[in-house]
């Protein structure tokens, strides 16, 4: 660790005024939160405190008073935020700040004490208002979309030769979701950045439009009611489970059904918080909630209810649906007098599932992002042309696909720092680009009659994502231009498959057509190429599976 570098003496500090640095304690590489400690000139500004254990902070601060001289809080999840209220306790002096919703969102992280004891510890910054916060360094926030109250932080630090200034986006999405309006590009075009630090949670993953990613699941869910399941979605208290039940209120497959909505645990905590920052929330949502409530209405339909005690006996056995949290045991809800359940799990967030459940139950996941693609990282890094940019908040490998871009490669300084590697960020008019890493690999073809076999490199093999990629022995192949792809087919989505194409075999429709794989649509002269498909949906491209004897 390499702490002891910014454990000078204030005079040494001035020495080196112009030198930007960035230690990160945690990137999120898995699950343990984000947590960086950057250096502007004599300024040492923690963004962020996602670790469940600050022990490593404390070593920090064993020659020094405090680990910083501020904390700024992008936003209120967990994996950014729940080792704050140690880090106050530990350091009541620390200065913490925040936007103001973000302040109020905050004790969602610490259900297990009484909020009453939780001390007003963070304190809340204006939006789009620079302030001076300490001599020579300016803090300015920005609504940056994903969830009420997050933000983006530009950090300015200014020398009587220049200004220095960093971007730090916690997360962002650039889309507006139900609840949320998307960072605005506009706004922060023009800033003659030097360092951005950004998050990679989707890599070069590219998604479809946010509107049809919601239709897509309104009608998984839809469909499964009809076949008689009820539908499970556990989420996490924040964000997820508030945007879902806006969806399922104003979605048509729903509004004005005679269904039940159940809403249990934290995400119930949630909902509660989000009526409590209304004023802060869109327009449309303000506009929405004059004519009914947000959340909790048992008198619209579908209802929406809080999941109490003496409703648990009678939830499941008539087709409904029930979100709640991540961590629940589920099993409480499969019993064994219910009908059938189809649990619905997010992508991208870790939720661990019971093998076995008392009552019937199916498995599948869905997309409903809550951050940008790999298009909207490329498209908000173009846009603001720093000299640096720092990934964090994503797999290694996502990480590292998306430094390994040559577009980006090209243009600017990349950097993808595991956690304790400490990043110097020189700030010049020089390009001096580091070695890109090795992400192209080659194997061997080999054609023998009708047999080719490919042969990799133990690179490939090596790589943790061929677990995954490898888990059935199959594969999917289709050309793209000249190239040829091939994807991994997992074991839900191979007996998803087989199973679907059995249910829909007497219909024209995109279950029983050939050009359908893993409920998406591989047919190049299709509109719905290359998009997730209703099996009972049909365009004027179908073509039927061959017969088989």
């Amino acid at each position: 660790m390499r702490d002891n570098l910014w454990v000078s003496s204030r005079v040494d500090a001035q020495e080196k005024a112009n030198d930007l640095d960035c230690l990160p304690y945690s990137v999120q590489h898995h699950d343990e939160g984000v947590c960086l400690l950057v250096r502007m000139g004599p300024h040492r500004i923690l963004l962020d405190c996602g670790l469940e254990d600050t022990s490593s902070l404390l070593t920090c601060s064993a020659k020094l008073a405090i680990p910083a001289d501020l904390v700024l809080v992008s936003h209120a999840h967990p994996d950014h935020a729940r080792g704050l209220l140690d880090l106050h306790q530990t350091f009541p002096l620390l200065p913490i700040y925040a936007s103001e919703v973000t302040t109020k969102l905050l004790p969602l992280n610490w259900l297990d004490q009484d909020t009453k004891t939780i001390p007003q510890f963070c304190h809340a910054l204006p939006l789009r208002s620079p302030v001076e916060i300490q001599e020579g360094l300016v803090v300015e926030l920005f609504p940056a979309g994903h969830l009420p109250g997050a933000v983006v932080i530009l950090l300015t630090y200014t020398t009587k030769d220049r200004s220095y200034k960093l971007l730090y986006t916690g997360d962002y999405f650039l889309s507006n979701s139900r609840l949320v309006e998307g960072l605005r590009l506009e706004e922060l075009r023009g800033l003659d950045l030097n360092v951005l630090i950004i998050e990679g949670t989707y890599g070069t993953s590219r998604h479809p439009h946010r509107r049809h990613q919601e239709n897509q699941l309104a009608e998984r869910i839809n469909r499964a009611m009809a076949d008689g399941h009820s539908v499970l979605l556990p989420t996490p208290a924040l964000g997820l489970g508030q945007e879902l039940l806006m969806l399922l209120r104003s979605h048509h497959h729903f509004t004005g059904r005679n269904i039940d909505i159940w809403v249990d645990g934290a995400v119930a905590n949630g909902c509660d918080a989000y009526l409590e920052i209304l004023p802060h929330l869109p327009p449309s949502v303000q506009n929405f909630a004059r004519h009914q409530p947000l959340f909790w209405d048992e008198r619209v339909r579908p209802r929406v209810r809080r999941l109490q005690p003496e409703h648990r006996a009678t939830v499941g056995k008539s087709p409904c649906i029930v979100l709640t949290d991540s961590t629940a045991n589920l099993n409480q809800y499969c019993q064994r007098e219910t009908g059938p359940w189809m649990i619905l799990l997010p992508e991208k967030i870790d939720i661990k599932l019971n093998t076995k459940y008392s009552a019937p139950t199916k498995d599948e996941t869905y997309l409903l992002a809550q951050h940008s693609d790999g298009s909207g990282t490329t498209q908000l890094i173009h846009n603001l042309r720093p000299q640096h940019v720092v990934f964090v908040h994503g797999s290694p490998t996502y990480l590292a696909d998306l430094t390994g871009l040559e577009e980006l490669q090209n243009r600017y300084h990349v950097h993808s720092p595991s956690a304790g590697t400490f990043v110097e960020l020189p700030i010049g008019d020089t390009f001096l680009q580091p070695a890109p890493p090795e992400t192209n690999y080659e194997g061997e073809l080999t054609e023998l009659g009708t047999v080719i076999t490919v042969t990799l490199p133990d690179a490939i093999t090596h790589d943790p994502r061929w677990q995954q990629f490898a888990d059935t022995g199959l594969i999917e192949a289709r050309w793209q231009g000249e190239e040829l792809v091939l994807r991994g087919l997992s074991a839900r989505e191979v007996l998803h498959q087989n199973s679907d194409r059995q249910a829909w075999c007497d219909m024209d429709c995109c279950g029983t057509c050939r050009h359908q794989r893993g409920q998406r649509c591989w047919n190049p002269a299709s509109v719905l190429h290359n998009f997730k498909v209703t099996l009972e949906g049909y365009c004027p491209a179908f073509e039927p599976l061959a017969k088989t004897s």
